[in-house]
């Protein structure tokens, strides 16, 4: 498709900072394809000097495929495409040493963090899962605001502050003994590393000569610091993002980063990209009235020539029971006039609580319907096993990975032997594993405990010493079979169904081990320490990321929803306290909700239609809500509201069927 005049510009300019502010549905993937073909193509710089960034694999995927089918292959060699913690894991692999790690370094997982942060703080917060998180979402804060312990310590100022702090200090400390780092530090330690040494800044300066950076809106501060510490004096980038759809500020994210680079980047060129290729005029324009609301750096207005499109419809309904009952009857007799796919409708809600009566409705009344935000294939338990067995295989310091899998399947090393291992480590500051094989450990157990404990050990060396001498697809195999985890799923699974699709799900992993060790035509080979930390960062990146082209109802949160469209759109739960959510309305922070729903407004390519419940359940008592205020925000013109059926009694319901049965019965008589 040929660009349209503003694409062509964003595509062309390359002297300087240029900010490409792209509306929902404007094209903007195009703009960075076509721009990475025009760097490559037009000005004749190597591939390899190109960087593009963004926030999810999927994503990155889609970038990847687009710009192959624009340039040949061997035109593409080198080009980096990729998300900002891969990016970040690239810096800190190749300059490990720099910042003080073995090159074997582990990564950890929420899961993994989570486990060490319980054991830490034991005593203290005796495993509140609460505060647990709270402490696991502030060091988190802590990190994309590029504050280390010290600083934190120094910044606290309330008792609880002070002691999250101390934590996050141990925390550290711990990640640093075990040679690992965790997702944030994939960020965290390239921008700090970027701006304590300057030889190592220079020398990624000169290999990145063009950043592009996708949904620059959704960048905390360590991602904002990393970009400009990429690109240096040199100043040649492109961001392209969208403050009308920044709804991540609870994960770091801050919209105002837009506003600031025009303050660093004095001569940052802006471009506005507001033609949308996705929805219909009218859905435009309650969109952009609707955010008009909101204050703006930069204004923008949406416009399509799509056709003006149906009115917005309004469902007022009775209660949650009923607004599932009113949705999946109107997808019925829709798709029915319609001839559509399933696929073509979503249901689009604030939070996953929201969705148990919909499944419920789309069961009852036999329609496929997929939630987005199942269980991810890493998540799963036999996966986690296995992947923790692979990590001990390449990193004997992975103290995490040790924990969970000494015992599984059983061999005889329980929570009082483990006891006693960990204290011996702690005493010989020296990981578990080495615990596992110290001389100074006889004195710790009893023979049996010990033979056990040494047989683990002796059987995990043996194999680490195979996957670097041998084969390392064969050390996979030996390790898989002699761990005798086959038989272990047979025994703990709830059924033998259950067992056979959990070895399933272990032999499509030893596939893509042995796929990934072996490299193809697009890429190199790998070594089971690269092919193992390559897995658990696609688990960490890809959870809720899978593609699926089924034939089904999408039922998703708003949040999931953002970079999606849909012919058919349900924005369900238009009520206040739900869309805006109390929390938000409580800390003044209505302008984030705003924006939430000019996400899931701009989703709609075709019809779009709110509903409310008049009574919910909430906590055991019946509540009534009021209409969301965004509704009375959108255009009266364009809205049609349904009105709300009274409520029937028992013999008027009768009457209604009798009738129904008397229709029919003439029907058949005409027949």
């Amino acid at each position: 498709m040929k660009l349209n005049p503003q694409q062509n510009e964003a595509v062309k300019y390359i002297s300087g900072p240029c900010l490409v502010l792209a509306g929902a549905g404007s094209g903007k993937t195009r703009v960075i394809t076509n721009k990475i073909a025009y760097l490559i193509e037009e000005c004749g710089m190597s591939a390899r000097h190109i960087a593009a960034v963004t926030f999810t694999n999927k994503a990155a995927r889609e970038m990847k495929e687009r710009i192959s089918h624009q340039l040949d292959r061997s035109k593409l060699r080198g080009l980096t495409v990729s998300t900002f913690h891969t990016l970040g894991l690239e810096i800190i692999k190749k300059e490990h040493k720099a910042i003080g790690y073995k090159a074997n370094f582990t990564l950890f997982d929420d899961q993994d963090s989570m486990a060490l942060l319980k054991e830490l703080t034991e005593n203290d917060l005796q495993g509140d899962k609460d505060l647990l998180r709270a402490l696991q979402s502030k060091i988190s804060n802590w990190k994309n605001d590029l504050l280390l312990p010290p600083q934190a310590i120094a910044q606290a100022m309330d008792a609880q502050s002070i002691s999250f702090a101390n934590f996050y200090s141990q925390y550290a400390q711990q990640l640093r003994a075990y040679n690992a780092l965790d997702f944030d530090d994939l960020i965290m330690v390239p921008t700090l590393l970027f701006t304590a040494n300057h030889e190592v800044r220079q020398r990624w300066q000169q290999k990145i000569q063009y950043l592009l950076v996708d949904e620059y809106q959704d960048t905390n501060t360590s991602q904002y610091e990393l970009v400009k510490a990429l690109v240096g004096e040199r100043q040649r980038f492109t961001v392209v993002g969208d403050d009308d759809q920044s709804i991540y500020s609870w994960r770091g994210a801050k919209p105002q980063n837009l506003v600031l680079l025009g303050k660093d980047f004095p001569s940052l060129k802006v471009i506005k990209l507001e033609q949308n290729y996705r929805s219909c005029e009218r859905i435009l324009k309650a969109a952009n009235i609707l955010i008009a609301n909101n204050p703006h750096e930069y204004d923008k207005a949406l416009f399509s020539t799509l056709g003006y499109g149906v009115p917005l419809k309004v469902l007022p309904t009775k209660s949650e029971e009923d607004e599932a009952e009113k949705v999946v009857a109107e997808i019925i007799s829709h798709r029915f006039i319609n001839r559509s796919n399933y696929k073509d409708y979503a249901i689009l809600y604030r939070g996953n609580h929201q969705a148990r009566v919909f499944e419920k409705a789309l069961m009852t009344n036999r329609i496929p319907y997929k939630i987005s935000g199942g269980t991810s294939f890493f998540s799963r338990p036999e996966i986690k096993d296995v992947m923790a067995y692979l990590r001990l295989l390449v990193n004997q310091d992975d103290d995490n990975a040790l924990l969970r899998i000494i015992n599984t399947p059983k061999r005889e090393i329980g929570a009082a032997t483990l006891e006693r291992i960990g204290s011996l480590a702690n005493s010989l500051h020296i990981s578990l594993f080495d615990a596992c094989c110290a001389p100074e450990l006889s004195d710790e157990l009893s023979a049996r405990s010990l033979a056990c404990v040494r047989e683990f050990s002796r059987w995990m060396v043996e194999l680490a010493d195979n996957a670097v001498r041998a084969e390392p697809a064969e050390a996979v195999r030996d390790l898989i079979r002699q761990s005798r985890y086959e038989a272990y799923l047979f025994e703990v699974s709830n059924s033998p169904k259950a067992a056979e699709m959990a070895l399933k799900n272990v032999n499509e992993l030893y596939r893509w081990i042995t796929e990934m060790l072996k490299g193809d035509e697009e890429h190199e080979p790998l070594t089971l320490a690269e092919v193992v930390t390559k897995l658990t960062l696609r688990d960490m990146m890809e959870r809720n990321e899978k593609d699926d082209d089924a034939d089904q109802v999408q039922l998703l949160t708003l949040h999931a929803s953002k970079g999606l469209e849909f012919p058919y759109v349900f924005m369900v739960g238009m009520e206040e306290g739900i869309l805006p959510h109390q929390t938000c309305i409580d800390e003044d922070n209505v302008e984030e909700e705003r924006r939430l729903a000019y996400v899931g407004i701009t989703r709609a390519q075709r019809e779009l239609i709110f509903t409310y419940a008049r009574e919910r359940r909430q906590y055991g008592e019946t509540i009534k809500p009021v209409p969301s205020r965004f509704l009375d925000e959108l255009p009266s013109d364009d809205l049609e509201w349904a009105q709300a059926a009274p409520v029937k009694t028992e013999e008027q319901r009768q009457q209604t069927g009798l009738a129904h049965l008397e229709r029919l019965r003439q029907l058949l008589k005409k027949d």
